[in-house]
Order: structure tokens, then sequence, then C-alpha cells
């Protein structure tokens, strides 16, 4: 049995009580968290029995697994008697309620605990529990220590490993938490062999257990599969579960293991975030969760103490710049590392906001199943903009249906905006905060995304076997060029008999205020898929729609644009018919938007159609008001081989307050398929000041020697490369070298 600090040594805890008081990183989260435990502590000790999910009882007890943690902590570097008494009396209390509890009833396919209604919950509570017990050990009782155990944390471990003990092996972020808290609980209590269970699996032959599943959740980029919802979610367990191998396994090595797997997961975690430190929807997922999230802190703090060489940690490192946003570091001596790192450069120059490069993160064990695009880039003023594309695989039973979809960010907020999950967290009265009906009938749904959906169907109509099968395949991704930059795949196996491939550019045109985005998104039907099909090109966007270059009709009695696939979740709220192209502007806060966009059924007749837009909001179907209501608008188009064009211009300034609008119109004129086939795409842009051709490979083969040579209209275009650009202004032409 231990009754020492499982992550913490004396001369550690030392250091850290140094920093007591001081207004350094660490001193100020020591603070914070004593500020925190002594408020919580002022309440009456309280073990609740059953209740609804999401209720007073199960945010009770996550209230205090996470207290007891602080303080165990706070106990050891203050040196305050009252945090420890805190934590064995809660404990103690656990252990003379624990098996009195019955099993909470099932609701939903998740196993049950006997304090919280999925045993996922339960596993985070044992975690920081038996962190917390072995901080104040040493100041109980052998009868206080061994009613805890035998009443308690044997109980538990016996339940995880024994009673769903299938589940224990599990590949899943459930998988993760499994793992440490069995394997932590089991060192602190003197039974080495759990720990040994959770790093190798029960079998003990690498197909369960910790060093399982960092390798087959984690791609060699370092990116988990289920998104970075669920990455920051699984990244704490993975971070302390480190540490304790590596303290008391170091044979295993575990921060060497795979290529530095655990390293590069956190690296890959953190460039995922927009430019104001929110993560990207991707897969189930909150709109609002981002790096000031406590596992992201731990994991920051880990990264630095084990990874950091002494470039990261200078002036203008994303490290230091990540901390700065989050304001506090783990209280832990890896935390200490990172905290002395920024004091000591920001003692001599002020560290600036992060700004990640632009990265592609493969997805897949091996790196094979596609990947995640992330494309940044800084305009005159300094601002971000940043541009995500999806063309990796499913993302298991938390995957969302739109491969190929992408969000677009600048300004401080998403513009093309990601739907997340459909679910109200701990919103008791909204299903005990869990997942609703509404999250598979449109939010995982192909319609919800910013991507094309085909005849009013899911990509793998909805199949998640089906859709776990497959996976994007990636065609280019070219960032070298400050003033072009842009990224391409395929997803030929989502729809049956139709090829995919969508190409999106950020483009920083001189005359305009931000990065133009550019899209191209281009459709094959193949022999067996002949004749005219229904295209919806969606885009979903906020704000107050400010003018359309068409006539629209409102409808006023509205109805459900469809029956299945999240159509029906969709009122129909107008629509129009729009010429060769169609626009679309919007203001979102302080900034207008302008998209123009057109697909190649469009003829030279000036007459004629590129297609209907249809304006949508979310909340057909849903008597319990489930959904939030937001807003889209669809280009539909009929067709055979279709290629969809369109540009995103952020432009001008508005102002309630002052009765300030400025450059409300935006310089972008018009956007004209030249022609597409299966070797290569070509669009023409028009500015007030320029007219710009964008020339792109869609051979799959392609490489940067690749010579390309088409004829449209009479006009033959040719480069080597993925792509190339032509810029035309007035008296001069401007070429780009190719990319």
């Amino acid at each position: 049995m231990i009754t020492k600090p499982l992550l913490l040594t004396d001369a550690e805890i030392e250091l850290l009580h140094q920093e007591v008081g001081r207004p350094s990183l660490m001193g100020q989260t020591i603070e914070a968290h004593k500020n925190e435990v002594d408020a919580f502590m002022i309440l009456p000790l309280d073990v609740p029995e059953h209740g609804e999910a999401g209720g007073y009882e199960h945010n009770r007890h996550k209230q205090n697994y996470i207290n007891m943690n602080l303080a165990a902590r706070l106990f050891l570097i203050t040196k305050e008697q009252k945090y420890a008494s805190f934590v064995t009396e809660l404990l103690s209390l656990y252990a003379d309620k624990y098996l009195t509890f019955g099993f909470h009833v099932q609701k939903n396919t998740n196993p049950t605990g006997r304090l919280f209604h999925q045993i996922l919950n339960e596993h985070c509570w044992l975690m920081y529990s038996s962190l917390a017990y072995s901080c104040v050990a040493s100041s109980m009782t052998a009868e206080q220590r061994q009613h805890i155990i035998s009443r308690l944390f044997e109980p538990m471990l016996d339940m995880f490993t024994v009673k769903y003990g299938h589940d224990f092996d599990r590949i899943h972020n459930h998988g993760i938490w499994a793992v440490a808290a069995v394997g932590i609980c089991g060192l602190v209590i003197g039974k080495r062999e759990y720990l040994e269970m959770s790093i190798y699996g029960q079998n003990r032959n690498e197909t369960g257990g910790f060093l399982a599943q960092i390798s087959k959740l984690f791609a060699p980029s370092g990116y988990y599969m289920e998104g970075p919802y669920y990455h920051r979610y699984a990244i704490r367990p993975l971070c302390v579960f480190a540490e304790v191998i590596h303290r008391h396994m170091p044979e295993v090595d575990i921060y060497n293991y795979k290529d530095k797997v655990i390293g590069n997961t956190v690296e890959a975690l953190l460039s995922t975030a927009y430019p104001n430190g929110a993560f990207p929807a991707l897969n189930d997922a909150s709109r609002t969760m981002g790096i000031t999230d406590m596992g992201v802190k731990v994991a920051l703090s880990m990264y630095a103490k084990h990874y950091a060489s002494p470039n990261t940690l200078s002036l203008g490192s994303h490290i230091l710049s990540m901390a700065k946003i989050q304001g506090a570091v783990w209280m832990h001596p890896c935390g200490l590392a990172l905290s002395k790192s920024y004091e000591a450069v920001s003692s001599e120059q002020e560290i600036g906001l992060p700004f990640w490069p632009s990265t592609e993160l493969s997805e897949g064990p091996n790196g094979d199943r596609g990947a995640q695009g992330f494309i940044r880039m800084r305009d005159n003023h300094g601002d971000v903009t940043q541009l995500v594309m999806n063309y990796g695989q499913h993302g298991m039973d938390h995957g969302h249906f739109d491969t190929l979809g992408i969000t677009y960010f600048n300004r401080g907020h998403e513009v093309l905006r990601e739907y997340g999950f459909c679910r109200w967290v701990n919103v008791e009265p909204k299903f005990g905060g869990r997942y609703l009906d509404e999250n598979k009938s449109y939010a995982r749904q192909t319609i919800a995304h910013n991507c094309v959906t085909i005849n009013e169907r899911c990509q793998n109509d909805f199949n998640i076997k089906r859709a776990d099968a497959v996976h994007g395949l990636p065609h280019f991704f070219k960032v070298e060029d400050e003033k072009m930059a842009g990224m391409s795949a395929f997803a030929n196996d989502h729809y049956d008999g139709f090829e995919m491939q969508r190409s999106a550019f950020l483009l920083q045109l001189e005359e305009l205020e931000s990065p133009l985005l550019l899209d191209l998104y281009r459709l094959e039907p193949g022999e067996n898929s002949q004749g005219q099909h229904q295209y919806d090109y969606s885009h979903q966007y906020a704000g107050q729609i400010i003018r359309t270059n068409f006539d629209y009709n409102s409808h006023q009695e509205v109805s459900p644009l469809g029956n299945d696939f999240g159509y029906q979740h969709l009122w129909n709220i107008a629509s129009g018919q729009a010429k060769k192209s169609a626009l679309v502007s919007w203001l979102q806060d302080n900034s207008y938007y302008t998209w123009l966009g057109t697909s190649s059924n469009a003829n030279t007749d000036s007459n004629s159609s590129c297609g209907d837009i249809i304006f949508t909001r979310t909340g057909a179907n849903d008597p319990s008001f489930n959904t939030r209501s937001e807003p889209a608008f669809i280009l539909r188009s009929h067709g055979q081989s279709t290629l969809f064009a369109s540009v995103l211009e952020t432009h001008g300034y508005f102002n309630e307050e002052f009765e300030q609008s400025v450059n409300a119109r935006g310089l972008v004129k018009d956007i004209e398929v030249i022609g597409h086939n299966q070797v290569a795409s070509i669009v023409q842009i028009s500015t007030e000041k320029s007219s710009v051709i964008v020339m792109i490979s869609n051979q799959p083969d392609a490489n940067e020697n690749t010579e390309h040579n088409v004829t449209f209209n009479e006009k033959t275009y040719r480069w080597t490369g993925f792509y190339a650009l032509e810029i035309i202004r007035s008296q001069a032409t401007k070429t780009l070298q190719e990319k």
C-alpha cells in the first residue's frame, strides 16, 4: 500500500510550496484553487443517493471528486491540515454509503454505476479520488485507510474489471478513463497487478489497455479520431496516467512510446484550435469548448516538462502563448516547469497571442485513413483567418456524416459554422443532458454541415458500420505561399455511384481587406448513376441577411424542406432563383460577409439559372425545442457532372452604437466556372480591380511535377503542379509561380 503522494516527491512539494503567494502562473493557480476549495468546504459534506442524470446528485458527486483532488494537493503544498481532514472525512463518508447504493437504472447503451448513470463518470471519480487519497493517506489512521480501501476502492475495482470486464479493454475515450482509474487506484492500494492490467490489457497482450489505446486511437500525427472535443476529454486521463507510468514503471518509457505519440497528440490538439482558443466542433462536440479546459491545461504543462526544447519555450512560442490564454497551469511539477519558463520570458518582453502554423493531421493508427486540414493566414492588420476541412475517417459512434465539410473563422468568430452536437450538457430536463434523438436525426446528418448533399440523402445512408469502413483521400495540402494556400481531397466511397472532390483555398489579394475563401466542390456520377441528380450545396452562417442579387419569396406558411436525413428539421423560410451566379451578403457582429456562388450547370444565356437558393432555419418537427434555431442557405442544382464554385469575402465594419457602417458592399463582383473535367477545374473570379483565374488539378495521382494541359472554350490552360494562379490587373498581368 502506498502512503506517499503518487505524483509528487518531497522535494517537488517544497518547490511548489515556495510558489504560494507569488504572482507567477503557479502562484496564481494555487491561489485560485485555494479560493475554489475553501468556498466548497463551507458546504456540509454530502454523498447523495440516486437522482436524475445531470441533476443535483450527479453534479455533487462530480464536485466532490474535483475538490478532493485539489484539496489533497493543497494539503501538501500549503501544509494546512484542514484540506487533509476534508478529504479524509469525505472519502470515509463515501466508504460508509457506497455499497448501500444500488446500480442506476440503465436508460441508454452505457453501463451504469452506483454513483452515476454511466460508468464513465465513475471512472473519473475513482481516478481523482485515488490521487487525492495518495496525498493524504499518511495523515489517516490504519483503520480509516482500511475502511476506504475495503468498502470503496476494492468494490469499484471489482466492478470495473469483473462486472464490466467485457468493456474494460474498449478502444474508446471511455477506455482511457477506465484504464487510468484502475491502474492508479490499484497502485495506490498496493495491488500492482491492476497497474499492469491497465497498461497491457486484461490478457496482458496489448490488445487492450493503455498502450493499445494510444496506439489505435491516435494517428502518428497525433490526431484523435473522435475530434478535438473528445480529444480534450481523453487527454486528461492520458496525461495523468502517463505521468504515473513514467514515475512508477519507467521501463515502459512511456513518453517515447510509439515515436512520442503522447507529445504528438498534445501538439495536434493544440494546433486544431481557432485563434480565439475555441476548438472546431468536429463530430459530436460543444461549440464552446476550448484550450482553457482543465484537461488541456494538464496537457500543456505535461508537454512543457517532457517534450519542449529551450527554443519551444522562448519568446513567441506557441506553448507560452497558449499558457497566456489559459492563465493557469497544472498544480503539479509539470505545471511548475511551464510557470518558470513563462515567468523568465515574460520578464523580458510581453508574450503575444498564439499563431499555430497551418497543418495537415493524418488519421488512422498508421496515418493512412485520410486527414484533417487546418490552414491559417494573417491579413494586413494581424487578424488570423482559419479554414478547416475534414477529409478523414468517420470517428466511431461520435462521428458526423460530413466528409469534405468545412468551417471558416476570422475576426474573432466562426463564419461558416459547425452545428456540433445536439444535447444540452447536464441540463436535467433535456434527457439528463445526454444526447438527444435529434443528434442522429439532424446534427450528424450531411445537410447539417457545410458540404453537398446528394439526392437528399446522408453520406453512407447514415450507416455507421459502412462509414467506418471508408475515409477521405488527400490530394494536396500546400501552404508555403503567403498569398495563396489550399487543400484538396476526394471522397469516392461515401455516396454509392458518385465521386466527390473538394478544393478550398485562402487567397490574399491586395485590394481585399482579408483573405478570400475560394471553394470548389466537384461531383462526378459513375456509369450506374447517370441522369439528373439533386445537389444541395449548404452553408451554415450566423447574422442578418443584408442583400442578395436575386429575388426571393418569403413563405408566410412554412413547411419542412424534406422528410428524412435531416431535411425534416429544416423550415423552408424563403427561396428564389439566381442567374449566372448567386450573391448572399450578411452582417455578423461588426463585419460584413458576401458569398458569391455558381454551378457548372449554368448556361451562357444571361437568362439562365445557376440554381435555386433556399433559406432555411432549424426547428421543424422539433416539438420539444431540442434543436437550436439557426439559419442556413442552400444552392440547389440539378444535373450530372457538376462543379460548385464560390467565394466568401470579408469586408467592412459596422458599429451600431456610433451608427457607423463602412464598406458594406464587397469588391468581388462575380465568379464563373470556365470548365472542369477529370483533368482540371478552371474558375475565374472578378473584383473591381482584377480578374483572377485559378487552375486546379483533379487528377488523384498528380504531384508537384505533373504537367497539365486543358482546353475550354477554345482556350488552353497550362501549368505544372497541383494548381496555378493568374491575376490580370489593369494594364498588367502578374502570374504567380505554380504551386
